[in-house]
């Protein structure tokens, strides 16, 4: 097959931009609120399926697990397979649980479908960038794209919390599931219309032994990590399962540097400085991320006594000034470069958080929350964008579903193991009762460090942003 062809079959048909944009971002928007919509459903779930204490926290991570450990497995499928078909693959798939989780009467039921849950999203989400990387090509239209695919994530976790709560008060908890269900048919029908030929043409085999030590590592490490909330970082399980995660992914490794022909993840693409770099600043990120988005929620909830939905409300402004900025550094992205917006966006952390890690039990929301938030929004709007257009640049074409596996992964690895540490140093400083008599002063004074910690890792990104390429640009530079 000649390189013309393959270029010819991995372009879409020519079908409107909006449209092959729109899917990508409802894909990713659904994906995204999935992770979230569920937290303020679990005490009905409980109550109605007869869920223990441990049990109901797998309806959360049940998803999570799957969704982070099978990532990088979807981003390589995507890229042998096709990205039509994998998108529409994990469409039908997310849908089909969906159903079946809106409809199950037992707990093991449910979890079962929310584990089948984040096999769709880890085949969704690498699709849906890679479907923009090759379906915008010029640096204006693709930084553009990225901008709307990364506030339509943005937008997902924020509209979690209202409808969530909204959903299971009007109607029922299934109905948090079922939604899923009409959403996904038409999606799937926009999507067979509108990708048609997206197949990179390459005759490669999926690289089992890297899909395997990949896949079971990642979903060790999480896992180790998730448990270390309930039995400490030393405890036996979280020791092993923590080391037998990084084993497996030290295997993985060796496996594609050594001993796989056609490798699941190539590692020459960690040769290229700025996917390497920005992929490291995505690490960084997902602690950045769950320190705004849920332990802004847990101060508003826990020391300002606010409702869960008044702390989604609270959080609204906050997610509109995401959006627009995601929008602003899409613009300024051809222009200024990746390392100019990533600094701008780490002043934004280091300003808002170390601002926010002021308030206490008897601060007010509009100085001391939303003033800080609305900052730290801006940093988020201006880096997180920017990030994932500088981790998918300078990339093959038949690389781009695995390449935005790795980003995805990595944003979502960083988040899960930024939660457990961060949830770690709340709790334990909550309970020096550093903070004063008051156990609500002690909650604050545990998420104040966790701001301060938040700050930290904006100043992280910056020092790690100067190894960026000084030139770089975010715009796709690929080879056939």
């Amino acid at each position: 097959m000649t390189t013309e062809e393959v270029i010819e079959r991995a372009t879409p048909r020519a079908f409107p931009a909006w449209l092959i944009l729109s899917l990508a971002c409802a894909c990713q928007f659904m994906v995204i609120l999935d992770s979230a919509i569920v937290n303020v459903a679990l005490p009905s779930i409980r109550s109605d399926l007869g869920f223990s204490a441990t049990g109901l926290a797998w309806v959360v991570n049940g998803y999570l697990l799957t969704f982070a450990g099978f990532m990088l497995l979807g981003g390589r499928a995507a890229d042998l397979f096709g990205h039509r078909r994998m998108l529409t693959a994990g469409l039908m798939l997310f849908s089909a649980s969906s159903l079946v989780g809106g409809l199950a009467t037992a707990p093991e039921v449910l979890v079962a479908a929310r584990v089948a849950q984040g096999v769709g999203a880890a085949m969704l989400a690498p699709a849906t960038l890679a479907v923009i990387n090759t379906s915008f090509t010029k640096g204006h239209a693709r930084a553009r794209a990225l901008g709307a695919w990364s506030a339509s994530g943005g937008i997902g976790g924020m509209a979690g919390a209202l409808a969530g709560g909204a959903i299971t008060t009007g109607l029922s908890w299934r109905w948090v599931f079922l939604i899923n269900v009409p959403i996904g048919a038409i999606l799937i029908v926009v999507a067979m219309m509108s990708l048609t030929g997206t197949r990179t043409g390459r005759r490669e085999s999926l690289d089992l032994t890297g899909a395997v030590t990949a896949t079971a590592g990642l979903a060790a490490l999480i896992y180790g990590v998730m448990r270390s909330a309930d039995h400490g970082w030393t405890s036996v399980p979280v020791v092993g399962l923590v080391s037998a995660g990084l084993l497996l992914l030290v295997v993985f490794t060796l496996v594609e540097a050594r001993v796989a022909t056609q490798p699941m993840m190539p590692l020459r693409l960690l040769r290229i400085r700025g996917v390497a770099v920005a992929n490291g600043m995505l690490l960084l990120f997902g602690g950045i991320a769950i320190a705004m988005w849920y332990f802004t929620s847990l101060f508003l909830q826990n020391v300002l006594d606010f409702s869960a939905l008044q702390a989604g409300l609270g959080q609204t402004p906050a997610a509109v000034t995401f959006v627009a900025v995601a929008r602003l550094a899409a613009a300024l992205l051809p222009r200024t470069g990746v390392r100019t917006l990533v600094l701008a966006g780490s002043a934004g952390f280091l300003a808002g958080f170390g601002w926010l890690a002021q308030a206490d039990a008897g601060s007010g929301y509009v100085i001391s929350v939303l003033g800080p938030t609305l900052l730290i929004a801006v940093g988020i709007g201006l880096t997180f964008p920017t990030l994932m257009a500088a981790a998918t640049t300078d990339i093959p074409e038949g690389d781009a579903g695995i390449v935005g596996g790795v980003a995805s992964t990595a944003s979502q690895v960083g988040g899960s193991i930024g939660l457990a540490i961060l949830a770690t140093a709340a709790s334990a400083t909550a309970d020096t009762g550093v903070g004063g008599t008051s156990p609500t002063a002690n909650l604050a004074a545990g998420y104040d460090l966790v701001f301060l910690i938040a700050a930290g890792l904006g100043l992280a990104i910056a020092v790690v942003s100067l190894l960026l390429p000084r030139h770089q640009r975010g715009q796709p530079t690929t080879t056939h």
